[in-house]
């Protein structure tokens, strides 16, 4: 019997898609480590500072302070100065890494804008233009009896949640955006937000306890010669050094865990705190100092909405990469395809266009493969033209239908576009499509 007929290259290839990981087409600026398990800022050589700032005046503390006084208390009381300094520093880093390279709260990008209650297309007979009402900029929430107004985001192309800022650095919505930390290299945010809390706190001790116990040091040596302060200090330059380093770090460390733990203690977030100055009636979000640190501490951090390991079709780079630094407004993105193919009265369904564009390359392939072989050069399946373009010609007699090039079919959008409005939907004049948020 002759060998079977080897399997069609066309089947094969649309039977197995190309998938790939998440976090490779991720849309913001992110660095990611380990296949996706860590997720940084794009500012990630800055936690390698930290570190440094942390690591080696502890390691020197420990080797040329805190050993000298082992022998110096009685019943080995001096090893638990070495022992709290270490423990300490390895809490301060654990925290910085932790609050570092996990998901801050990143809010999931749409991949089109969503629909407002009132969004509709009318057609001008006259001029033959398109016209949309206005997409509200903004959004009334009601929190605790008290009217919060939310935001569209142009980038993310969503509401954002309440309490939710869009990062300009890492370029992502963020649940309860608190900052973006440089130290950090990452944003500060509602699933990270108690980890850079404890960082912080943890490295004021660690700067107040090597302060301390170096002037304890300091101190011992002008006891034991019996001379001066100042040249104790000369005796020792690691202690003097780390006196000094300690109390000029113990200023930016110390003064952020001061702040944060008056944000928390009226639950509001830096971003809150420098641009809507809530008074103590006015805040919506307050529910008393108890309430507020159980808030922060004991209440469960939601898990994240992204799975950045997660497989996902193989996509043209182009739709997940803009192609300038001004985004395309909301409606201008969800108008663009649907004037494309515009003739006539009919406008071409963008459903149907985004569906057989956004399928893998090797499903088009074999589709035009397929439909090139047909001699009626038009399928069952296919577009059905004679909707979407229409062709001039004498009255009462239709003109044979024919495939336009893109630069034939995009010369026939209309000029006037009409872009998001500010915070109503009446429509309005042309404007840019950029937006500061």
């Amino acid at each position: 019997m002759p060998p079977p007929p080897p399997a069609s290259s066309d089947s094969a290839d649309t039977s197995a898609p190309s998938l790939i990981r998440t976090y490779r087409v991720w849309e913001g600026s992110n660095v990611f480590l380990f296949g996706g398990r860590l997720i940084f800022g794009p500012d990630v050589k800055s936690v390698f500072i930290s570190i440094f700032l942390i690591f080696v005046p502890s390691a020197v503390f420990c080797a040329l302070v805190a050993r000298k006084l082992l022998d110096d208390f009685p019943n080995h009381y001096g090893w638990s100065i070495m022992g709290v300094v270490i423990a300490l520093t390895l809490f301060a880093l654990i925290t910085l890494l932790v609050t570092s390279g996990r998901d801050p709260g990143i809010v999931p990008r749409n991949a089109h804008p969503p629909e407002p209650d009132d969004y509709h297309l009318t057609e001008n007979s006259n001029n033959g233009q398109i016209s949309t009402s206005r997409f509200p900029r903004t959004r009334d929430v009601i929190v605790n009896g008290i009217t919060v107004k939310v935001k569209y985001c142009d980038t993310c192309m969503l509401y954002r949640p309440v309490r939710a800022s869009h990062c300009s650095v890492c370029d992502n919505c963020v649940e309860r955006f608190d900052h973006h930390c440089p130290w950090v290299g990452q944003c500060i945010g509602l699933r990270n937000y108690r980890f850079y809390y404890m960082f912080v706190f943890s490295a004021t001790l660690l700067c107040l306890y090597v302060h301390a116990f170096c002037w304890v040091y300091i101190v011992r040596i002008k006891d034991f010669e019996k001379i001066s302060i100042w040249r104790a200090m000369s005796k020792t330059i690691a202690s003097t050094a780390l006196v000094i380093y300690s109390f000029v770090c113990v200023w930016f460390v110390g003064g952020l865990a001061v702040f944060h733990t008056y944000l928390i203690s009226t639950n509001q977030s830096t971003y809150e705190n420098f641009k809507y100055r809530y008074d103590p009636q006015s805040n919506p979000y307050n529910r008393g100092i108890l309430n507020n640190f159980k808030e922060v501490f004991c209440s469960r951090i939601p898990p994240s909405k992204n799975n950045f390991r997660s497989k996902v079709p193989l996509e043209p780079l182009d739709s997940y990469r803009r192609t300038d630094n001004t985004p395309l407004g909301p409606m201008m993105k969800r108008t663009t395809r649907q004037m494309e193919l515009l003739g006539g009265n009919s406008v071409y369904n963008e459903h149907e266009d985004e569906e057989s564009h956004h399928r893998d390359g090797s499903e088009n392939e074999a589709r035009s493969k397929d439909s090139e072989s047909k001699d009626s050069g038009l399928t069952d399946k296919s577009v059905d033209l004679s909707r979407i373009l229409h062709t001039e010609g004498v009255e009462g007699q239709e003109s044979p239908v024919r495939r336009l090039p893109p630069w034939e079919t995009t010369s026939q959008v209309p000029e006037t576009i009409i872009e998001v409005g500010e915070s109503n939907t009446t429509t309005g004049p042309r404007h840019s499509t950029q937006d500061t948020v």
